[in-house]
């Protein structure tokens, strides 16, 4: 959620406090949707809206320029959303009170959030509960509609999916995998200076053992790129394992660190995350299944977008 609401809000309220023509450009009108239009208020709402952590921490002036560098992204973002809506309501969809009060409470649920909480959260991303309300109206119909139009239209064949396991059996054959953190000392060209490489990565083990954090240590001693993000090196399949990766893993259970060992490329102090099991062949084609129904559904939600823009009028006016 958008974290700058406070900041772009101050620096709306400073063009319309500066001249009064500014209040007319604040609301002037960036594209029209059929019979309706976008102004350029709503286009900075949504971008305000979604923007990064990374944007948060820019300053004011380079922050707006990225807004006006994204206006026709998200411009378009928002006519596709327009687009989906009045069609919804050309087709006869509604979205009661009732399923935008039952879609509230279970966000509450969720996040454990009482009335109070909920609204003081949504005042800090520059939301009125009414405005919230509207936003997942918006957000329903238009799922309603993209169901009833694409997504309950998908129907993969059990020899859609054979076909596929068959072309790409090399994905579907490693089995165990493991979520790893490592911290890696380079092999010396020398190696009398094995042991100096040894005593470091055991000055490590003793830190981990008085309880400091794996990833902390993994910044300040990794020699491998992965030290900056805390030693993750993701989650690699067995098969693609050095025999020592294996052997030492063997032994181990999640949230267990290992001792040093070498291997070719260096000495290794490994965090095992998480071990993710093999899957069954049911799995397997469940999961094969579900991945060429969103495919299909990306695809044929593309065609569908072109189609709607297509048959409208769309003036854009940035």
């Amino acid at each position: 959620m958008i974290k700058l609401r406070i900041t772009l809000a101050a620096f709306i309220l400073f063009i319309i406090s500066s001249a009064s023509t500014a209040a007319v450009l604040l609301d002037r009108v960036v594209a029209v949707v059929n019979k309706e239009v976008i102004t350029w208020s709503e286009l900075y709402k949504m971008m305000e809206y979604e923007v990064t952590d990374q944007m948060k921490a820019l300053k004011e002036e380079e922050r707006m320029r990225l807004f006006k560098d994204s206006e026709a992204v998200f411009l378009e973002k928002l006519i596709d959303m327009r687009l989906q809506i009045q069609e919804a309501k050309r087709i006869g969809l509604e979205v009661t009170p009732d399923e935008v009060t039952e879609a509230i409470e279970s966000i509450k649920k969720k996040y454990s959030l009482s009335n109070n909480a909920l609204e003081e959260s949504l005042k800090k991303e520059g939301l009125t509960l009414e405005e919230y309300k509207k936003r997942l109206s918006e957000q329903i119909i238009i799922s309603k509609l993209v169901s009833q139009q694409i997504r309950n239209k998908i129907v993969v064949s059990d020899e859609e999916v054979k076909k596929y396991m068959e072309a790409n059996k090399k994905d579907f054959s490693d089995g165990e995998a493991f979520r790893l953190r490592q911290i890696f000392f380079r092999k010396p060209q020398n190696d009398a200076d094995k042991k100096i490489v040894e005593d470091k990565a055991y000055s490590v083990i003793q830190k981990l053992k008085a309880g400091e954090d794996f990833s902390v240590l993994a910044k300040e001693y990794s020699e491998d790129p992965s030290g900056k993000m805390g030693g993750d090196i993701g989650i690699i399949k067995k098969s693609l394992m050095a025999k020592e990766f294996i052997e030492v893993l063997y032994t181990m259970k999640a949230g267990d660190f290992s001792i040093p060992f070498w291997t070719e490329k260096g000495l290794h102090i490994i965090k095992l995350e998480e071990k993710i099991p093999s899957q069954t062949m049911d799995e397997v084609r469940e999961s094969v299944r579900k991945q060429l129904t969103e495919n299909q559904f990306l695809q044929r939600y593309r065609s569908w977008i072109r189609g709607l823009k297509e048959q409208a009028y769309i003036e854009v006016r940035l």
